[in-house]
């Protein structure tokens, strides 16, 4: 196969899965919130069981009005939600789906990339915050910034853990490294890395940047129509991508109970989406910490615990 048609097919790929997981992921959103909760949750979009909602709600965000206020500064506020969107499609690149040929582009230092490009999403917050005039944009702004600087570190220090427990930064390497008894070995690595890429895409209860009921809906106030639009798809883009990383890093990827690489896309497919029904579960379940307690869960709790286990990981692999 000549090397532009390969290129075309991966890259082809990877835009279905960014563009069709996360209205997966958003429509289990809606339904499982609101079985939750008691209720029916949409029903009518599609006929069967409101399978089309998330379609329809594109459709009527295309069809609203782009307002972009008349103090912003216009270049910066029109480019912050592709800054928001684009570096989840950049980390959907380098996940690896399954073994062999499936992954977009199987980088050697795919895990230093992808932890790169997420990193990314202060800035998009910080140019919504400060471009749209708004006072309640910039103090939503201004708590993205102080808190994904502050949970960037758990999180790299947790992924750092499980690598060099496989002795890589390839995300393939790192699933063929991977062994069943990792799952105790690095749990606590598991546990800090998935509350702090909660918090990285500021999902409930790590919704402080956001807090409707302070900041009326946070550096997104000013938004409207399909810029809002891509601010929504980046948050349900970054649940499956955090989804994945956790899959991939701790939970094995592609490998099944019973040793069938044939079928591994499916097997990571399935802990993907039961990863993010966990993310949708929290959101259900917890109430919005306040600002101090946020910042407390990650100075005083994840990053000492995520050092303790790059510590017991060290001293594994020095002893085997």
């Amino acid at each position: 196969m000549p090397l532009w048609l390969e290129l075309i097919i991966r890259v082809a790929g990877v835009v279905v899965a960014f563009l069709t997981l996360p209205l997966l992921v958003g429509q289990a959103e809606h339904k499982v919130m609101a079985h939750m909760q008691g209720r029916l949750g949409p029903m009518y979009a599609g006929a069967f069981h409101g399978w089309a909602q998330l379609i329809a709600d594109g459709v009527k965000f295309v069809q609203k009005e782009d307002v972009t206020p008349s103090a912003a500064d216009r270049p910066v506020f029109r480019l912050a939600p592709v800054v928001a969107l684009v570096p989840y499609l950049l980390a959907l690149l380098v996940i690896p789906l399954g073994p062999g040929d499936l992954v977009g582009e199987p980088l050697d230092i795919g895990l230093f990339f992808v932890l790169a490009v997420v990193g990314v999403g202060v800035v998009a917050v910080l140019m919504s915050g400060w471009a749209s005039a708004n006072k309640y944009s910039l103090l939503g702004g201004l708590r993205a910034a102080a808190q994904l600087l502050g949970y960037e570190l758990p999180l790299v220090l947790a992924a750092a853990s499980v690598a060099m427990a496989a002795g890589t930064l390839s995300l393939p390497g790192i699933v063929e490294a991977w062994e069943p008894w990792w799952l105790l070995w690095q749990a606590p690595a598991m546990v800090v890395f998935f509350v702090a890429g909660v918090a990285e895409i500021r999902r409930p209860p790590f919704d402080m940047p956001i807090a409707d009921s302070e900041l009326v809906f946070g550096y997104m106030t000013e938004y409207t129509g399909l810029r809002f639009a891509f601010f929504l798809l980046a948050e349900y883009v970054g649940i499956v991508v955090i989804a994945a990383l956790t899959t991939v890093l701790f939970l094995g990827g592609w490998q099944g109970p019973f040793g069938d690489d044939y079928l591994g896309w499916l097997w990571t497919l399935i802990k993907v989406f039961a990863v993010s029904f966990v993310i949708i579960w929290l959101r259900v379940s917890y109430p919005r910490l306040r600002e101090d307690q946020l910042q407390r869960l990650c100075w005083l709790v994840l990053v000492p615990l995520a050092l303790a286990q790059l510590v017991l990981t060290a001293a594994v692999k020095v002893l085997m």
